[in-house]
């Protein structure tokens, strides 16, 4: 990547999961300057950047607030953007379940998880478009999207309807910003190794996945990492699924 491209600046939402911080350290390895974001795992997201730091040499700078809320998201990115100019790309990661059958699923479980995946799309994507689009440089958004949100899971229709929401979103903004040489994509992850599984029968998982093994976050953060490469320049409102052969 050239010396021009190595400037060119990264938002990673939810760093501090196993999957966020692995494709923070992709895109470091890619030569960006990643911007990492957490609300909660403090000592999760310093190792990244103490790992990232270590093999870099720059320090990431680290950005704490709720993706749910859109006042909080707004003064955040304000002062990211006064103070460093426009990012160049996005990477929106951050998002959480809270799984019921939808006969007994409490509103707040709905509401929770539909404000922080779907509505996070929208108030930390949406704040950072116009300044792209002024810069005249491209650029990449990436939404981190799931095979819940393709083919629907029993238990999660609230994480399924944002993950395909966000889905339907991308695509619609890829539209939009195509001109720009913005392009907007979504991966889908499947049964991946993190936190989020644990606890889960993983043999009975295994034998939905053709491959036979879980997926390894390093795998994810791959994809996203092509998708914000040059050679990814003519990709847009698409859905890379990262699922060992599900669908």
């Amino acid at each position: 990547m050239s010396e021009h491209k190595s400037k060119r600046r990264v938002l990673v939402t939810g760093a501090s999961g196993g999957i966020g911080g692995a494709i923070a350290i992709a895109l470091s390895a890619a030569g960006f300057e990643v911007v990492l974001h957490y609300r909660n795992g403090r000592d999760a997201v310093e190792a990244i950047a103490a790992a990232i730091e270590g093999s870099s040499g720059e320090r990431p700078r680290l950005r704490c607030f709720d993706v749910a809320d859109r006042q909080a998201v707004g003064v955040a990115l304000a002062a990211e953007l006064e103070g460093h100019g426009h990012l160049w790309g996005v990477i929106c990661n951050a998002g959480i379940h809270a799984d019921a059958p939808l006969p007994v699923m409490k509103p707040e479980a709905w509401d929770s998880v539909l404000r922080t995946n779907l509505d996070g799309f929208y108030n930390v994507v949406q704040p950072l478009v116009m300044p792209m689009v002024r810069a005249r440089d491209g650029g990449r958004i990436v939404a981190i999207s799931s095979i819940a949100g393709i083919a629907g899971n029993r238990g999660q229709a609230n994480y399924a309807a944002s993950k395909a929401g966000i889905i339907g979103a991308a695509k619609s903004v890829a539209q939009e910003l195509a001109k720009r040489a913005i392009t907007v994509n979504c991966v889908a992850p499947g049964l991946i190794e993190t936190d989020m599984i644990a606890g889960a029968p993983v043999e009975k998982l295994l034998e939905m996945i053709p491959m036979r093994r879980l997926g390894q976050p390093q795998e994810v953060a791959a994809a996203v990492a092509f998708l914000c490469s040059e050679g990814a320049a003519y990709i847009t409102g698409q859905v890379l699924s990262v699922n060992g052969g599900m669908l």
